[in-house]
């Protein structure tokens, strides 16, 4: 314990931690209002000239002028720039930046860049305008034809697999889920939903609004009847469809409890042959 006591008494050690303080504090002094600001241009800033438009050779001079540097980012065909023009800088114009910046070009070049043409036939249209935008391409116009599927690709512009320049444009037709064809409607009357439902679809049809019809003598969620009734139908009509369901699930009327007149009627005809019946005796 005197050794600590001699060390925390020492004058010497209080001087050295003074020092280190003050060392530290000049440090970060001269650091932050001499070396910084001379090394980062501090107080300095110099405005991006506009470049766009004028030839690459152009912008190298007048960067140079400005005591900036430069960087090709991106070379990319356009219609409206002939070869080796500026189409886009970053920083924009008339920024206030560091001299010695680096400007970003974009430069425009006559080489069009090509892609493939993705097939996108039967696809949904959806799909088919994801697939062409990720490939490169643009849709253009989309034209409905009578088809059995709706908002599918029947046809497209530009064949599956043309080599195309980047931002081609390719039109799509489209189907409206109606063919130009008359189709047989299918036996469905008397069958579960199910079964109806796949009949009608291998027909060529669609299901349109779907009525449930409490029954008493029919299987649940069998097929009562359907709209419109007829032999044939235009390939992608709807069908709409009473499907009967449990006499059990019918609603409660709010002002009382369903009476089942049925029952009386039986009853009554009951008594009515038992009175019959002692008439004759």
């Amino acid at each position: 314990m005197d050794w600590l006591k001699q060390i925390f008494t020492n004058k010497l050690l209080y001087i050295s931690i003074a020092g280190v303080i003050t060392f530290g504090a000049i440090t970060i002094l001269v650091v932050d209002n001499w070396i910084m600001p001379a090394y980062t241009n501090y107080n300095e800033g110099v405005t991006v000239p506009d470049l766009t438009k004028i030839s690459l050779q152009e912008a190298e001079t007048l960067l140079e002028s400005y005591g900036f540097r430069y960087e090709i980012l991106d070379r990319r065909a356009h219609s409206s720039y002939p070869p080796d023009y500026i189409i886009d800088q970053a920083p924009a114009p008339r920024q206030i930046v560091k001299p010695n910046r680096k400007i970003f070009l974009t430069v425009s070049t006559d080489a069009r860049p090509t892609v493939v043409v993705p097939n996108v036939e039967n696809m949904s249209l959806r799909n088919a305008r994801i697939q062409l935008e990720n490939s490169g391409l643009q849709v253009g116009v989309i034209s409905m034809e009578s088809g059995r599927f709706r908002d599918t690709v029947i046809r497209q512009s530009i064949a599956a697999a043309d080599t195309v320049d980047q931002g081609t444009v390719v039109d799509l037709a489209v189907s409206d889920g109606l063919g130009d064809e008359l189709v047989r409607v299918p036996e469905i009357v008397g069958l579960p939903y199910q079964e109806a439902q796949q009949r009608i679809l291998e027909a060529g049809l669609r299901i349109g609004q779907i009525t449930y019809q409490p029954d008493r003598e029919t299987t649940p969620y069998t097929v009562l009847s359907f709209t419109p009734d007829r032999e044939e139908l235009l390939e992608g009509r709807e069908l709409d469809l009473i499907v009967s369901e449990l006499w059990d699930a019918q609603e409660v009327d709010e002002a009382g409890a369903v009476i089942d007149d049925n029952d009386n009627d039986d009853l009554e005809d009951n008594l009515d042959n038992g009175q019959d019946n002692d008439d004759q005796d």
